[in-house]
């Protein structure tokens, strides 16, 4: 699980299983695709309806990697009347990002962009 920081500008530390998680998730192309979709969307997320048009995927395709990203953290579901919304966790694509590079180039300035840097969204 991932342990939340005690003060609101601290970012969430990821632990191996849920890296594995998202990284599993990551790792169809089909998911990978909705993923960057709804990253590009940003907060105010998409519907399963304009995903499906976006990506051209049947709705039934979509619901099942929907599930996926969703069950790993990498996508939140809202209700909005009658519609879903899925929107990218942010948050957890950093901590994702900050766990693959936390031991980059042993500690030494390497130049590497952190993920951090997407506090905008």
């Amino acid at each position: 699980a991932l342990r939340r920081p005690r003060h609101f500008w601290q970012h969430i530390i990821m632990e191996e299983a849920d890296a594995i998680a998202a990284l599993g998730a990551l790792s169809q192309s089909m998911r990978l695709r909705v993923f960057r979709a709804l990253v590009g969307a940003g907060p105010q997320g998409m519907t399963p309806g304009v995903l499906s048009a976006t990506l051209d995927v049947p709705a039934s395709t979509l619901s099942f990697h929907l599930k996926g990203l969703t069950n790993s953290g990498l996508v939140s579901q809202e209700r909005d009347g009658r519609n879903l919304i899925y929107r990218p966790d942010i948050g957890q694509m950093n901590a994702l990002i900050g766990y693959l590079s936390a031991h980059c180039c042993q500690g030494q300035d390497c130049g590497l962009a952190s993920g951090a840097d997407c506090k905008r969204c």
